[in-house]
């Protein structure tokens, strides 16, 4: 069996019919056999005589990584059997096993840390974790408390912290149920009924937890752990952390973006924060003043179509929303019952229209509606002097206002 570019010796106390994964979580390579084909949901899976490959479980993904050459896209149990869905079929016999290293590192990192952090927060502080996720970016935990306010993060870090610095080992071992107590095992809840040897992770000296995932051989490799926020979730807290090399990433990451406020709001660092203020102030301010305009603008239309002469009025804007259509219209029917309006816009890549029927109009929004928005090419509704819609086109926009002076002419009931 090839070990790979690995120098790390396996896990003491486990048995060599483990899987390769568990055994040893720092190998890259491996010799191996495929000893099953099949395809589930379209796409096809190799079972391995032996696999480096860790499945999907306990909050960890999935592996990625090559098979012969071949992408593994999945990574999943079934049974007792390990399934590795892969890009193309694979046939029976002999491969040799890559690993995607970097992202086998990583879950590393955030699980080994993850374990870390539970562990500090029950010690010192008394919260115990109810579930866990390892995410792509970040990760998180749920504690059993109501809320944590920013020194309790604080603190909780740097606890955290000291324990990765006192370099503790992490290492494997198996031990039987009836044992947990004596040895003081934190354990998820088991499967009603379950006896037998269940596989532990130790970190010396602060934890001794079930769990079936890969993990670094020492805290020290964690690097470093920055807890990053919480939210509430359940009656208890969920709490983003982000170990190892993900931080320096995180860290690069935000320099990337500083630098570029830096350089369009022209100011440094630390006066940021006080320069969006004033320019999201500035422009709520902006805002307000455009909608006031763009009311008033409403308005004085509304009333330019009030004194036309024809019962049917219309109007079409370039970059106008429906609101704007909207209080022109409610305007326009208000200032004189007895018209009939189409007003079209361009809005947002929309082609918007409403139709407004006064009172006293020949016309009825809700009746001839339909047949202005299915004449446009487009759908709508309404109820009471407004039917608004969205146009697939407005080349029959002459059309349309034909129908409604046809319809104004008729009168209602003719």
């Amino acid at each position: 069996m090839r070990t790979g570019r690995s120098s790390c010796p396996g896990d003491p106390g486990l048995s060599v019919t483990d899987p390769a994964y568990h055994r040893n979580a720092y190998l890259r390579e491996l010799d191996s056999e495929v000893v099953e084909c099949g395809e589930a949901n379209g796409v096809p899976f190799a079972v391995l005589a032996d696999t480096i490959f860790y499945p999907e479980g306990g909050g960890q993904p999935s592996d990625r990584g090559a098979i012969a050459g071949v992408a593994v896209v999945d990574v999943q149990k079934s049974g007792d059997a390990i399934r590795h869905f892969v890009q193309h079929p694979l046939h029976p016999g002999p491969v040799h096993l890559d690993i995607d290293w970097p992202r086998r590192w990583d879950h590393m990192q955030q699980h080994t840390g993850q374990h870390l952090l539970t562990a500090v927060a029950l010690r010192d502080f008394g919260w115990p974790t109810t579930a866990f996720h390892l995410g792509s970016g970040t990760s998180d935990i749920e504690l059993d408390v109501r809320r944590l306010e920013s020194d309790d993060i604080e603190r909780l870090e740097e606890a955290c912290m000291r324990e990765i610095r006192a370099a503790r080992s992490v290492r494997h071992r198996t031990a039987e149920v009836a044992d947990f107590e004596r040895l003081g095992v934190r354990s998820r809840r088991l499967p009603d009924g379950f006896t037998g040897a269940v596989r532990l992770v130790e970190i010396d000296g602060l934890d001794l937890n079930t769990c079936g995932g890969t993990h670094l051989r020492s805290t020290a490799e964690i690097g470093t752990l920055c807890l990053l926020g919480t939210e509430p979730m359940r009656g208890g807290t969920r709490l983003f952390f982000a170990a190892g090399d993900r931080v320096r990433r995180r860290m690069a990451d935000h320099e990337a973006r500083n630098r570029d406020l830096r350089s369009l709001l022209d100011s440094s660092d630390d006066e940021l924060a006080a320069v969006v203020k004033v320019r999201l102030a500035r422009e709520k301010e902006l805002a307000r003043t455009a909608r006031g305009l763009a009311e008033e603008l409403a308005d004085r239309t509304a009333a330019t179509l009030a004194a036309q002469s024809e019962a049917v009025v219309e109007a079409h804007w370039e970059d106008r929303d429906m609101a704007f259509l909207q209080r022109v219209a409610r305007t326009l029917v208000e200032a004189a019952p007895e018209k009939c309006g189409l007003l079209t816009a361009t809005g947002g890549g929309d082609l918007l229209f409403v139709l407004a029927t006064g009172e006293n109009a020949a016309v009825e929004a809700g009746e001839t509606g339909p047949r202005v928005a299915e004449t446009l090419g487009g759908r709508g509704g309404g109820r009471g002097p407004i039917f608004q819609g969205k146009a697939g086109s407005f080349a029959n926009r002459d059309r349309a206002l034909a129908i409604l002076r046809s319809e104004s002419t008729r009168g209602p009931g003719t």
